[in-house]
């Protein structure tokens, strides 16, 4: 068909195809969904639909924008229903992803190895550890080569404020990549760092498939699961005791737990928004967990230094 017969939604549609892949690029990288990537794409589509576009110089920069704006929405509503079950109580943390959400999407094994393929592991063990604001401002700058400026329009902070965001990214990612996360936290290091840590993964596998066979064997007889002030009043018990009430208690549990190291050890640690929220220090002994610490303290949480492991 010649250009000038074609209307208003014809010529969207055929620029809007020419930017597809890279919309589509964009927002799987900052969701990590193929499902929700396609979900933002076709919502910037009925946007453009809708909008005037006669005073847009650079249609592409502007569909990556409303594409960042878009993810960034949907980044937001995931981390506020997950926010909502930890307000549920503590206890919300060992239901599975499934109980907890029971319409949320199945993660499809080849979108995952799609993803991993495309922006690296060490960026898939951090992503979920970062905030909205934070997980844009890297995948925009670091992958897509967006300015700051732009960046900073899209997450509504300053230009200095969203560089300082996607640096803080960029060292997490750096530090998973290289495996210094454990060295500089002084752990996973030498045979004894490397048995606690092989303990502590094999225990949050167990956790995430339900294998309570698996999670009995790995705990002591007189293994002890104790809580702070301020994990209890967020619904943890103040103790637990014994490896049946224990393993009870994580069983099927664990789905947004990262591996870490942290104080000096290897633990788990529960983050909301990219803010850790309550981190669990493992006792190994003996190739056994002799005891778990669950703590929620702010201030203490604050003031670690915590490096997100693979598992």
């Amino acid at each position: 068909m010649d250009d000038q017969n074609l209307t208003r939604e014809q010529w969207l549609a055929r620029d809007f195809e020419a930017h597809r892949p890279r919309l589509r690029a964009v927002a799987h990288r900052v969701l990590g969904s193929s499902a929700d990537a396609d979900d933002a794409v076709q919502e910037a589509w009925l946007r453009l639909r809708r909008s005037d576009t006669s005073d847009v110089a650079n249609l592409g920069g502007w569909l990556t924008t409303v594409v960042g704006r878009i993810s960034l929405d949907m980044l937001r509503s995931r981390a506020s229903r997950r926010e909502d079950s930890w307000d549920a109580g503590l206890a919300e943390l060992t239901e599975t992803e499934r109980a907890a959400h029971p319409t949320a999407r199945t993660p499809d094994p080849a979108h995952e190895a799609e993803l991993a393929d495309s922006v690296g592991v060490a960026l898939l063990v951090v992503l979920d550890t970062l905030g909205p604001a934070e997980r844009l401002a890297f995948v925009l700058h670091d992958l897509f080569g967006m300015p700051f400026e732009q960046i900073a329009d899209i997450i509504d902070r300053s230009p200095a404020a969203t560089r300082q965001l996607a640096s803080r990214a960029r060292r997490r990612v750096r530090a998973a990549d290289s495996g210094a996360e454990a060295e500089r936290a002084g752990a996973g290091s030498g045979p004894e760092g490397r048995r606690e840590r092989a303990v502590v993964t094999a225990f949050l596998h167990a956790a995430r498939g339900g294998d309570l066979g698996t999670l009995l064997e790995l705990l002591d007889p007189e293994v002890v699961l104790t809580s702070d002030p301020a994990a209890a009043a967020m619904g943890s018990p103040v103790q637990l005791v014994g490896p049946e009430a224990v393993a009870g208690r994580f069983n099927g549990g664990a789905q947004s737990a990262r591996l870490a190291a942290f104080d000096g050890g290897i633990g788990l640690v529960w983050a909301m928004r990219g803010k850790p929220k309550v981190a669990f220090r493992f006792t190994v002994s003996d190739g056994r967990v002799t005891a778990i610490d669950m703590l929620g303290d702010e201030a203490w949480l604050e003031s670690l230094e915590i490096y997100y492991l693979r598992d």
